[in-house]
């Protein structure tokens, strides 16, 4: 049974069909899916939740599919870890990491909006799928294309990282790099859905699409014991994640499956595109569009097009937005590996620094509980942290050698050093 209502306008409530649309045409808003939750509340319980497969779809009555899921019946449910090590060391009582660097297959929360996309996708009987892409995106849409037998098409920036490239190609995937940033690349896709008629994902599927990162807030709220965090630090491009974590503590409330905590959902941006955090601070109504110069390449849309919607989150849950500069992003990547084990991609690098200045700002209270979301792996974007972590000890094949060796790196430990200095120690024989 579905429980879809249909398509509704965000700024005049017209009411749509469910049908492969994302702009009203009364007023040009964007159009979001609209469920019964009166029906919704009679079936789904903690209990039916629990006993399902722990995927994204054990949420399903939430998410805007009629049919069967076609695409991710193994993506979401990654962990969620109190991470101890790094709430002593920013001295706050308890914080959470939201791992989805290990989401499968593509190890970010893409997978997730994917799944739900081409799932549709497929209900609308497309052939082909595309998207418009900074990188983590291209590569689920690549990965779970197969999966739901679709062709694909992708475009990007053509100077992505070469990750994220190759994670796109050995799919088989048609991938097309663009000259010019996500924005010129996101208007030349406009232009190919109308001509050929594809399901885009992020463009003419987006009101489906953007359900899919919900499932990331329903599995923060059922790990922490069926409660709503106080706190929420999202990183964003285009805004949407952080509106649909909201949205889906309001639903989790609203249905009765977590009680009211007044959750708080802070913003997080890198310095170099930081349209969103950059409005809000300055009290603007509307953010003006910037051309992106960060390393957070994953983040890097200039014109983002849930702007407007994150900032009213953020100010209507009373939390706030900061954001980060290249230098602070690759600390916080550093400071997150180091601590706990979690090695994140830039955009996770700019959640962390961001969570950090927040902390010593005084605005993210010490003795309440915070969830990072970390959306990428950081195996993704190594070009950018490359030159900023230590170079392995070099030495010959001969005991002589390592004892020299680690008689100087237990010296430099007591001194308080680092292993820098010892990196190129000694050449291999």
């Amino acid at each position: 049974m579905s429980f879809v209502k249909g398509l509704k306008c965000k700024e005049c409530g017209e009411e749509y069909p469910k049908e492969p649309l994302h702009v009203c045409e009364t007023c040009f808003g964007p159009l979001e899916a609209a469920y019964n939750y009166d029906e919704i509340k009679k079936v789904l319980t903690r209990e039916a939740i629990e006993k399902r497969d722990r995927n994204i779809w054990r949420y399903r009555e939430l998410l805007p599919v009629d049919a069967d899921p076609a695409v991710g019946r193994s993506v979401g449910y990654t962990p969620l870890i109190k991470t101890d090590n790094l709430a002593r060391a920013l001295g706050v009582k308890e914080i959470y990491v939201k791992n989805d660097g290990v989401c499968y297959p593509t190890l970010s929360f893409k997978d997730r909006v994917v799944s739900v996309a081409l799932s549709k996708a497929r209900e609308f009987g497309f052939e082909t799928a595309a998207c418009a892409s900074t990188g983590n995106l291209a590569n689920a849409v690549a990965a779970l294309s197969i999966e739901g037998g679709l062709e694909s098409f992708i475009f990007i920036p053509y100077n992505l990282e070469q990750a994220k490239i190759i994670g796109t190609t050995v799919y088989g995937a048609n991938l097309v790099g663009v000259k010019g940033a996500y924005d010129d690349v996101n208007r030349l896709c406009s232009e190919v859905a109308g001509k050929y008629g594809w399901g885009f994902v992020n463009i003419n599927l987006r009101p489906y699409y953007s359900e899919g990162s919900k499932s990331l807030a329903f599995e923060m709220m059922e790990q922490l014991g069926w409660r709503a965090p106080g706190h929420v630090v999202v990183p964003m491009a285009s805004g949407s994640l952080l509106t649909k974590v909201w949205k889906a503590v309001k639903e989790f409330e609203l249905l009765g499956l977590v009680p009211e905590n007044g959750t708080k959902i802070y913003g997080a941006q890198a310095t170099g595109c930081s349209p969103i955090t950059t409005a809000l601070k300055n009290e603007w109504e509307i953010f003006k569009p910037v051309k992106p110069d960060t390393i957070a390449k994953s983040l890097a849309i200039g014109t983002p097009a849930d702007g407007f919607y994150a900032m009213s989150v953020m100010k209507e849950s009373g939390g706030w937005g900061e954001d980060a500069s290249d230098a602070e992003i690759i600390a916080g990547i550093k400071l997150l590996a180091e601590t706990e084990g979690i090695f994140t991609e830039t955009a996770g690098g700019v959640t962390m620094a961001v969570t950090k200045k927040l902390v010593e700002q005084g605005v993210l209270p010490k003795n309440e509980t915070i969830v990072m979301c970390i959306t990428g792996n950081g195996l993704k974007t190594q070009e950018a942290i490359a030159d900023s972590v230590s170079r392995p000890h070099l030495i010959g094949a001969h005991l002589e050698e390592f004892e020299e060796l680690y008689s100087k790196i237990k010296n430099q430990e007591e001194k308080g050093g680092t292993q820098d200095a010892l990196s190129s120690h000694t050449n291999p024989a």
